[in-house]
């Protein structure tokens, strides 16, 4: 095993504000160095409803009843440190990672649980911003649907969730790596 892994992870949050809202959903899929895949997880979290906005519910598709049976985020944090390799540096990477991140590090000092996460990041939208310098393409946007979409890997009907976004997030991180791989020679 390389020394490092990476977490690709989304999560859901109740908003924005770390401050007001609560993690709604967390998915992981570790990869190693390669971005060869070593397993994956996923979590509704038993969020507090008042700390989730009519906007975000929206969006990810929250429904109470469904939420309530969920775990609380103390549980879902011991399983999730549970599924992570010991002995190694764990990176978190994503789209926009750093918003997951900043939720997640309040979890864990609120739970009182060693935050298990190195302190880089890996972010799709700089690879995709790069790729964009490199094509000469003037990006829409700095989103995973951009992304997505320019790539051809974003299908009608996807739903935002965190899985199926940290599904497309790897699968666009690949297929950006492969976009700027140096071409052989002829």
């Amino acid at each position: 095993m390389s020394k490092f892994v990476l977490a690709w992870m989304d999560c859901e949050f109740g908003g924005l504000d770390v401050e007001k809202h609560d993690l709604t959903e967390v998915a992981i899929i570790l990869t190693d160095s390669r971005l060869v895949e070593i397993a994956s997880a996923e979590w509704k979290v038993n969020a507090r409803p008042e700390r989730i906005s009519d906007e975000a519910a929206a969006i990810f598709g929250y429904d109470a009843e469904v939420w309530a049976q969920a775990p609380g985020i103390r549980q879902v944090l011991t399983e999730l440190v549970d599924m992570l390799p010991k002995g190694v540096k764990v990176i978190p990477a994503g789209q926009n990672v750093r918003m997951d991140v900043i939720f997640l590090e309040r979890g864990f000092k609120n739970c009182e649980i060693p935050y298990p996460f190195d302190y880089h990041v890996i972010d799709l939208a700089t690879l995709y911003y790069s790729w964009a310098l490199v094509s000469g393409e003037e990006p829409a946007a700095l989103s995973l649907r951009q992304a997505a979409l320019t790539a051809g890997l974003l299908g009608d009907g996807v739903e935002h969730r965190a899985m199926a976004d940290t599904r497309l997030t790897l699968d666009s991180f690949r297929h950006y790596i492969g976009a700027l791989a140096p071409k052989p020679p002829n």
